[in-house]
């Protein structure tokens, strides 16, 4: 059963403090996480960036709520979600929690419109159809609802994906190298959508790249390290996706004219 006894901090949506993730492999133990520690506040865009086993992969799932830590505490909206079973995490992740990969993960054989859906078959939501299209339009593919992904570009596909994680209106939305397939043009395409979503719907953005100049798209960058966050950076002024974009399509256009 959930611990609903936490008081929630009336502006934090996650507190991470002294998380430890120890795998077993074997006869070896692969120690992923070393007393990791964080808080991320309702409506910020933050960003977490590190070296290939630097941890981040596993922070990211235990925020996501797709595993749980050997030791510390997790809080998400003020509950503890350390040690709930695995029917209430899953329950979390359906109500609060949007995901986008860098590889999609669409159903090749449905349409658009029927992979955005699926969180709601999942939930048992009413209003499914009418619902998975107003994400699609919210994303900006209203006329590409009965596209399959193989009809669809990199950037499109992507769109379908972030239309199904905020489908269900989650509180927050992990990304994890959600540009990292994509060209430049259709990148800052991307980061746009996620900027909008942040600043406009209020969802908390949490990103994992290796990417430095996806990474300041946001107001806060945390550096991971042998499993601790050792440092972070934090700006008033992120880079904004919608006039780097502009940019990108006059340079193009100027290009084009030269020809």
């Amino acid at each position: 059963m959930m611990n609903n006894n936490l008081s929630p901090r009336p502006d934090e949506v996650i507190r991470i403090e002294d998380v430890t993730k120890v795998y077993t492999i074997g006869d070896m133990e692969v120690h992923a996480l070393r007393g990791a520690d964080l808080v991320i506040r309702k409506g910020e865009m933050v960003a977490i960036m590190g070296p290939s086993g630097s941890g981040k992969s596993t922070l990211m799932n235990i925020i996501g709520c797709l595993d749980t830590p050997t030791a510390g505490t997790y809080e998400l909206d003020g509950i503890d979600v350390s040690g709930l079973s695995d029917d209430d995490l899953a329950g979390i992740r359906n109500k609060k929690i949007g995901f986008v990969f860098q590889s999609f993960n669409l159903l090749a054989r449905t349409s658009a419109l029927a992979n955005v859906m699926l969180p709601l078959v999942y939930g048992r939501a009413e209003d499914r159809k009418g619902k998975a299209m107003r994400a699609l339009e919210r994303v900006g593919l209203g006329d590409r609802m009965d596209h399959r992904p193989n009809e669809l570009s990199g950037g499109q596909q992507q769109r379908v994906a972030i239309a199904r994680a905020i489908v269900n209106t989650p509180a927050i939305i992990l990304a994890d190298e959600p540009t990292g397939a994509l060209d430049s043009r259709t990148s800052e395409e991307i980061m746009a959508i996620f900027q909008s979503l942040n600043q406009e719907d209020g969802i908390t953005v949490i990103f994992v790249t290796h990417e430095r100049e996806i990474a300041e798209h946001t107001r806060r960058i945390l550096h991971i390290k042998d499993g601790v966050v050792q440092r972070e950076e934090h700006w008033d002024d992120p880079l904004s996706a919608a006039m780097r974009l502009e940019r990108l399509l006059r340079v193009e256009k100027e290009e084009e004219a030269v020809v």
